[in-house]
Parts: structure tokens; C-alpha cells; sequence
């Protein structure tokens, strides 16, 4: 099967091309980049001397590459940069899976409120929001557009849901504090950006506004509502950027709900994950490392209890450039197209 990566030229991108060029199934036909068009994949990305398989840069002209012979299409690009593609391609009856923000989110007004306009509303009915471990199995054979969740999302979400759905923990004060790699950022050229200012440097940024907030928000009142809970759940969301160059450590503190133990909160957990190949649940006692999932498409979850406020307290770590972007971009495509899950990412 022929797939192309638009917008490869970015952290994301470069993370998609080399997962793809060594994926068993799959052919990577095309990689586009408006400023690096007419250039040798390699020259951009010196890593796949070698392997690049003569691979050039192309023009992102949307008409020509719904026209290819590509199958699927990955779009690496920035919200409201990818709606555009996604209309040619799902036209030409491509398949989709989008890395940006614009198919995200389901209900519009809470997009605009986060985004601005939509530049393809008409697409929102057709787009499924797939983290794989808890998305199901109906959206394979229903979706032509598929949004990739985002990479502090995937962090929350993972813990949180299968708790929410059991009824284990509280809907309200839910505080979430995450520490992302300056990656997740991607290739901005800003002051604040500089290794200068980042080494040896933490700070919080986008208190109370961040835009994953609508995403992980409509995500966890879906999660509630399956579990018998009617009210939206309203996140206190922290994120902040750390001296690494990826990563994501998260820590959730979430009131227990009545009579809920850590013990009843594990078996959660084993339900929903004990077969899936990239969810890791740490022994009690011990809480992940971005160091120990960092190159992996893997995300680390742990928990404990503590009786003095009687909250749950979940960590998560996962790479924000594989589990939190690429890497899960990859394994939805390895279940929506019948490889195995794995495939390419091991």
C-alpha cells in the first residue's frame, strides 16, 4: 500500500518518514514540504543517508496529491492547515489520518471558541478521534478521516478513562500538571526556544487556556457519560515546558470516588490495557520516566493512593513525538488497515 506524509519536513514528520521507510507493509511514496520542495529526503533528514530510498521533497499542492496512487495520507501540519487537504483526499476517497487539531475536537462552537474558524466544518461528522486503546473497534470500518490524538492528551486520557468510565473517580477537581520535551513545540524559530533559555530552565505556560483543553475535556465527558455520569468533566489543566528534548511526564491528582481502592482502580486498568502492546502498568511503587519510553511508541502509567486527601494520584510518560504524535499515528494505521498492530513500530 503507497501512503505520503504531507508536511514532513517537521519534528512530526521526520518521525512519521522514518517509521514508514522501515514499516513491513507500506510503500512511502510521497513526502511533501513547500520550503524543501526539489530537495533529496536525506539532505533535509541526514539520518536516512542511505535508506531514503531516492526519495524527494514535493510541492503540498492538494489536487496533485489526491490524483497519486497513494492510499492514505498522513497530514503533519499545523490546525488549519490540514482541513484543505483532508477535503481533496477524503473526495478522492483517500484514507486520512490527521496529526493536526482541526478534526479533534467534534463539537464545533468548542472548537471556534479554541481555534478560530473551521476551514472544513462540513468534514466534522465524517472525522473519528482514535486513541487506540480506548476508541474500539467500529471507527475501522466507518471512517475515511481519522484524528491522531494530541501528544499532552494521549498523557491524561490513557489513566483517566477507564476510571471515569468505571465510576472510580470523581468528575470534578481533576488537576492535571504535565512537563513536555521543547519538541512538542515543534520547528519555531522564538526566543524562547533557544537552547540558551531552555537548559537548566522549567516553566509553566498556557495556564487555564491551553488548547488541548477542549479535546481531553470532550474526550473525559464522553468517558463519564459511559460510565453513568451525565455532567461535563472540567479539567484543571498545568502544562509546562521542560529542559529535554522530548518526553511528556504527567501527574493526575483525582478524588477517589466512594469506596473506590487502588485495588479496584488496577483492575480497571488490567481490562482495558492487559493486551495492549503499547500500554505499560507499572508495579505499585514505582512511576515512569520519560527516560525509560523516550524512542518507543510506548506510554508508562502508574498509580497510587493517598489517604490523607483521599486522592488517586496517575502518572503517565510516553514519548511526545511517538505515543503522543508519530508512533500512534503508525499503529492506528496498522489497525485500520488490518496490519498488525505492532507492525513497524517495534
Amino acid at each position: 500500500m503507497k501512503v505520503g506524509v504531507v508536511g514532513a519536513s517537521g519534528y512530526t514528520g521526520e518521525v512519521l518518514v522514518q517509521l514508514l521507510l522501515k514499516h513491513p507493509a507500506v510503500d512511502l511514496a510521497v513526502v511533501t514540504s513547500r520550503a524543501q520542495a526539489g530537495k533529496p529526503l536525506s539532505a533535509v533528514i541526514p539520518a536516512l543517508r542511505g535508506v531514503d530510498r531516492g526519495l524527494r521533497f514535493v510541492d503540498s499542492d492538494a489536487a496533485a496529491l489526491a490524483a497519486s496512487d497513494c492510499a492514505l495520507f498522513f497530514l503533519a501540519l499545523p490546525h488549519g492547515a490540514a482541513a484543505d487537504y483532508a477535503r481533496a483526499f477524503v473526495a478522492a476517497g483517500k484514507r486520512v489520518i490527521d496529526l493536526s487539531a482541526d478534526f479533534r475536537v467534534a463539537d464545533l462552537a468548542t472548537y471556534t471558541r479554541y481555534y478560530g474558524a473551521h476551514h472544513a466544518p462540513e468534514l466534522l461528522p465524517q472525522a473519528r478521534y482514535v486513541l487506540p486503546e480506548i476508541a474500539g473497534e467500529r471507527w475501522r470500518s466507518e471512517a475515511r478521516l481519522v484524528a491522531a490524538p494530541g501528544c499532552y492528551p494521549t498523557s491524561i486520557l490513557v489513566p483517566l478513562v477507564p476510571l471515569l468510565r468505571a465510576g472510580l473517580v470523581s468528575r470534578e477537581h481533576i488537576v492535571a500538571n504535565s512537563f513536555s520535551g521543547v519538541s512538542g513545540a515543534g520547528k519555531k524559530a522564538a526566543e524562547m526556544y533557544l537552547y540558551v533559555e531552555r537548559a537548566e530552565s522549567a516553566k509553566a505556560y498556557g495556564l487555564t487556556a491551553h488548547r488541548h483543553l477542549a479535546e481531553i475535556e470532550e474526550q473525559l465527558t464522553l468517558a463519564a457519560k459511559a460510565g453513568g455520569g451525565g455532567e461535563p468533566v472540567v479539567l484543571q489543566f498545568n502544562p509546562h515546558l521542560a529542559p529535554m528534548r522530548r518526553g511528556i511526564a504527567t501527574t493526575i491528582t483525582v478524588p477517589a470516588a466512594a469506596g473506590a481502592t487502588l485495588s479496584a482502580l488496577r483492575t480497571a486498568w488490567e481490562a482495558a490495557y492487559g493486551a495492549a502492546p503499547f500500554v505499560q502498568i507499572l508495579a505499585e511503587g514505582e512511576t515512569p520516566d520519560t527516560a525509560h519510553v523516550v524512542g518507543t511508541n510506548r506510554i508508562d502509567i502508574s498509580a497510587t493512593y493517598d489517604p490523607r486527601t483521599r486522592n488517586f494520584v496517575l502518572t503517565s510518560a510516553e514519548d511526545n513525538l511517538m505515543k503522543g504524535a508519530g508512533g500512534q499515528a503508525v499503529q492506528i494505521m496498522n489497525l485500520w488497515c488490518g496490519f498488525a498492530e505492532a507492525a513497524g513500530l517495534t
